[in-house]
């Protein structure tokens, strides 16, 4: 089969180095095997969505040079391409109704105040979880239909064993089984109407024969439920890989209050797309020769996803600022002077030979918002 990944963002502001890093990896599985790069955008959260997110996601999958094969402005055959055009096809609830019909799935009726009465303090910080006790699971069909015709509101839940285990295969990380009586009853369908996140992906990773499932270690302890779901459909599984966490120099997880969190922020500091790219790219992934500088074109050719570390992954911006520079120095100089100007006219004066100014500072900047310093330094 043809190999097909999908990057799926949710529409919710910035583009996240994290995020990025799996729209590249995601990119590079597939054009080195010669397959399709797929954009899909869930937009079913609609309490987190951002005004203008969708704009973002496309500008910076263009200027890094992630071009996507199909997507909501490319159709191959798969669309739509959006969640919520999908949902509102009724897609999402018909699938469920069939879990439903075979047994693997029922509907919950529970309000919120019995929904609070199950939630059980778990940890010494006084986190809560509510783990649902399948009430609803005992109702008869006649009651059933008896709620759904009464318009009672309702969410649909996958019925999750209670006993034995479910095993899942990650290409990194190997077979990995749990505990089923860990599991909980996932919602499939919340009482809006819309799709879970994890429901929603099954099916449309599904439908759209993608090969390859790319993301965040973080989703390793959901992955047992996407299992269950493919297996309570009888389809086939993709291939999981889990991607090791970006963390700061404090070795803690990438955060909005490092300033460089996300694609936007790095880009209105200086650094050039190519640059972040190339970094991203080596953040969890290092060729065998440990060689550090990489076109797309030559990220391509050598990337091999087996070699993803599973070690997290440390965001060292000295390191990108270096790796920033070196591109700065391979730059044309016609390229190098058009960047540089509006910067250069900060500063510059008539009597300054400009030509000899800024081949020194081309070698000696690693960022274009250095230049008003380093001329004011070549000229005291």
């Amino acid at each position: 089969m043809k190999v097909r990944t999908r990057f799926a963002p949710s529409p919710t502001g910035k583009m996240h180095v994290g995020n990025l890093r799996t729209a590249l990896y995601e990119f590079l599985i597939a054009k080195h095997a010669g397959g399709d790069f797929v954009l899909r955008i869930e937009d079913t959260d609609r309490e987190r969505y951002v005004e203008g997110a969708v704009d973002i996601i496309y500008n910076t999958l263009d200027q890094t040079g992630l071009k996507h094969d199909e997507g909501p402005d490319k159709d191959g055959g798969f669309g739509p391409y959006i969640q919520s055009e999908r949902q509102a096809s009724g897609l999402y609830l018909e699938y469920a109704k069939k879990l439903v019909e075979s047994g693997d799935a029922y509907y919950c009726f529970c309000d919120k105040e019995r929904l609070e009465s199950l939630k059980t303090t778990v940890s010494d910080d006084g986190k809560e979880i509510t783990v649902y006790d399948k009430h609803c699971l005992s109702l008869t069909p006649e009651e059933v239909q008896a709620n759904l015709d009464a318009g009672k509101p309702y969410v649909i839940r996958i019925n999750m064993p209670t006993e034995g285990t479910t095993t899942f295969v990650d290409d990194l990380y190997g077979e990995i089984t749990v505990e089923n009586k860990e599991l909980d009853d996932m919602i499939l369908i919340k009482s809006d109407g819309y799709p879970t996140y994890n429901f929603a992906n099954v099916v449309d990773d599904h439908l759209q024969e993608i090969t390859h499932v790319v993301r965040g270690n973080e989703y390793i302890s959901s992955s047992p439920k996407y299992q269950r779901l493919y297996e309570a459909f009888g389809w086939e599984v993709p291939k999981y890989v889990h991607l090791p966490l970006i963390t700061d120099e404090e070795h803690k997880k990438l955060s909005k209050r490092s300033g460089h969190s996300s694609y936007e922020e790095l880009v209105e500091q200086g650094f050039l797309p190519e640059a972040i790219v190339n970094y991203i790219a080596l953040l969890g992934w290092s060729p065998e020769d440990n060689r550090e500088i990489f076109t797309l074109d030559e990220l391509i050719e050598n990337f091999d996803y087996l070699k993803i570390n599973k070690s997290p992954s440390v965001f060292d911006i000295n390191k990108l600022k270096w790796m920033n520079g070196e591109y700065i120095k391979a730059m044309d100089n016609e390229k190098f002077y058009e960047m540089a100007l509006p910067y250069v006219k900060e500063v510059i004066t008539k009597d300054l030979d400009l030509n000899m100014i800024m081949d020194m500072v081309k070698t000696r900047i690693e960022l274009f918002p250095e230049i008003p310093e380093m001329i004011d330094f070549f000229t005291r």
